[in-house]
Order: C-alpha cells, then structure tokens, then sequence
C-alpha cells in the first residue's frame, strides 16, 4: 500500500520552511512510490492568527528582541502550557484538522511546534491516526516543542537528546539527526574554483555576509566595520531580494573607500551553497538552518546580534564547541576578526571544529527514520 507523508512548516521565520523543502526531497528520494505533501501550516489559519505568529513574531526580532528573549525564557518550562497553547490554537486551525483528515497521512513530520502540537492533541482524542515526528530547527529545544503523543523527536545534537531524556521522553523516542539541510551543501567543492565561477578573486580571503536577518541601521554599520580590515580579503554580502537595502550599502562601500577589501553585493541568489563552498568565514546571525549549512561546508561563524533566546542559544553551542567567535559590538568587529585572520592556525581549527560538527546528511536521517517506522 502506498505511504502517505505529509511534512508541515509554519512561515514564521525562513529557516522552518527550508528544512520542511529539505525533508520532502529526502522522502522523495528514499520512497519514490510514496505520496509526499509539504504545507505551510499557517496557510490553513485565520488571517488573525496567521500575523499573530509570523507577523508579530518578525516585528518583535526587528524591533523589540529583548521582549522576544523574556517570552522565551518565561515560556521555557516544560509541559506546563500545553493545553493552554492547544485549546487557542483549536480555535484557529480547524482548515488544517480538515485537511488532515483528507489527505489520511501514515506519517506527519513537523519542523515547527504548532502543527506538532495540534496533530499531538488530535492523536489523544483519537481523532486522528499517524505517527508524529517533531523535528527541532534549532540546536537547544524550548518547552513550546514538546508534544506528549510525539513518536520520536529529532534533535541537532547530543546535549538535547540529554536534556528531552531527562524531562521524560524515553530515549528510543529521540533521534539525534541534525537539522535538515539542502543535500547539496553535502557536496564538496573546491574553494578557488569556486570562487572563480562565482566571479570572485580566486585568492582572496572570503567572508560571506547574510544580510536579511539585520535590521536597518545595523547592516550598513557592519559592512562599513569590514570594509576597514586590514588584511587583504573580499567580503560577499548576500541581501537577497531586496534592492533597497543592496543600494544603500552601495553608497556605504563608496563612501568607506576600502584599501584592501574588495565588497561583491549579491542580490537573491540560488547558489548560496557555492557562496559558502568559496568562504572561509560566515558573518550573521546563527539561525538554527544557516548555521547548520556553515557546520556542513566546514565554515568558521562570526556571531552578531543573536536574537535572544533560541540564536543566543545556538551562540552558546558553537562557542562551547571551538567554531565560532562573537562580536557584541559591530564598530569592533573588523578588529576582532582581522586578530583572526592572522593567526592561520586558530582560523583552521575553528573550521575544522566546524566541519566535525557538520550534520550534512541529517534530512536522509529523518526520512530514513520516519520511513521505517511506518514500515515503508
């Protein structure tokens, strides 16, 4: 009998929906006879409800993190508000209850908590009949992960398969797997040549710089940082669709005039896998997807402006593990790394501690997982 899988995400930062488009590759790739949904689940909710979690959520990053840092440090405790958190979203989510019921799935994985928790109330009432994968996007898990009729969580590293034992969840319910990344940042590349094809100085030091997760003001202030290193290196800033922002950084560069950095403003590119494959430091906020793409092409991180919470969290792992560095203060920071780059030695380590820390294959482990649980 044909297997149906149907992978759920909620729009509420990229990160959630990228590693959903990752796992349906992978059970595509593993069971190419099943049938394989991917859904935004705030698609299936209220217009209300939809901006309350990805709008409300977004202006709180942008604007007032440190409220986003006390929500998520107050709502940190386990089991506690579960059915509170379920009975509000009930209210909101009865097109994604219907659409479970047509699409009759022998598997739902979710790489966001609210679908998880929905499906885990639905599963109790015996409502419906599935197993449920909760698939953790970051490296620490918060108290809003937990679904008491989950049948195995997936989780970034050793230390939370701990922290889930130790609240109870027996340990053959948990799965340390990595976070969920395209495959073809899996795939080895040579840096020169890809620096190359890229359009880049083959010889360079390269520092590659995701701008969409900084707000105004503070991206202009860190280009101008890094157009003032000393040493000779080439910085490529990934802004994506936004062209405003890739002209006002435009001026930037003109006006800092740098000596000895050549800065390449990259608009929306499909090949930041190749990006990453010719740097040699990656500059940004370490969101659970972004930094597992660094880990896997063996990249050293450069912390700045980690929202409180979740990415202050992911800081403390890579910190702890020898891959990165954090700059807290941005006037600082061509400082801070220029002292890196010249000590080759200490650079290779962390780039070595990065690459061993890499989970590359971590969708086909969940895929594989979720497969032979539902005995396909």
């Amino acid at each position: 009998m044909t297997k149906r899988i149907l992978v759920f995400s909620a729009s509420a930062g990229a990160g959630h929906v990228r590693a959903a488009e990752a796992l349906e590759a992978a059970f595509r790739t593993a069971a190419p006879d099943a049938v394989v949904r991917h859904h935004d689940a705030l698609q299936s909710t209220s217009s209300v409800f939809r901006r309350l979690y990805a709008d409300a959520y977004l202006e709180m990053v942008n604007r007032t993190p440190e409220v986003l840092g006390w929500l998520y440090d107050r709502l940190d405790e386990p089991w506690k508000n579960e059915k509170l958190r379920q009975a509000f979203e009930r209210l909101n989510t009865r097109r994604l209850v219907k659409l479970m019921h047509e699409f009759e799935p022998d598997a739902i994985v979710c790489t966001h908590f609210l679908p998880g928790s929905l499906v885990s109330w639905l599963k109790s009432k015996e409502k419906i009949e599935t197993k449920l994968a909760i698939v953790v996007t970051d490296f620490d898990v918060h108290a809003m992960w937990l679904s008491a009729n989950a049948d195995r969580y997936f989780v970034a590293i050793d230390e939370t398969r701990a922290h889930l034992s130790a609240i109870g969840i027996a340990p053959e319910r948990i799965t340390v797997s990595g976070i969920p990344i395209d495959p073809k940042f899996a795939a080895a590349a040579d840096a020169r040549t890809t620096r190359l094809h890229l359009g880049l100085d083959p010889d360079r030091t390269t520092i590659l710089v995701s701008a969409g997760g900084f707000g105004v003001g503070p991206v202009e202030h860190l280009v101008t940082a890094l157009c003032r290193l000393e040493h000779r290196a080439q910085v490529v800033v990934i802004c994506g669709r936004n062209e405003e922002l890739r002209e006002r950084l435009r001026a930037v560069v003109a006006k800092a005039a740098p000596r000895n950095v050549r800065v390449d403003l990259v608009g929306f590119t499909r090949e930041m896998d190749a990006f990453m494959s010719a740097a040699d430091l990656l500059v940004g906020k370490p969101g659970g997807l972004t930094t597992s793409e660094a880990l896997a092409k063996g990249l050293a991180v450069v912390i700045v402006n980690p929202i409180p919470g979740q990415e202050e969290r992911n800081s403390d792992h890579l910190l702890e593990q020898g891959a990165a560095i954090r700059a807290n203060n941005l006037p600082a920071i061509g400082w801070k790394i220029d002292r890196l780059l010249a000590d080759p030695g200490r650079l290779a380590a962390m780039r070595a501690r990065s690459r061993a820390l890499g989970r590359p294959d971590a969708a086909r482990t969940v895929a594989e997982n979720v497969l032979s649980m539902i005995g396909a």
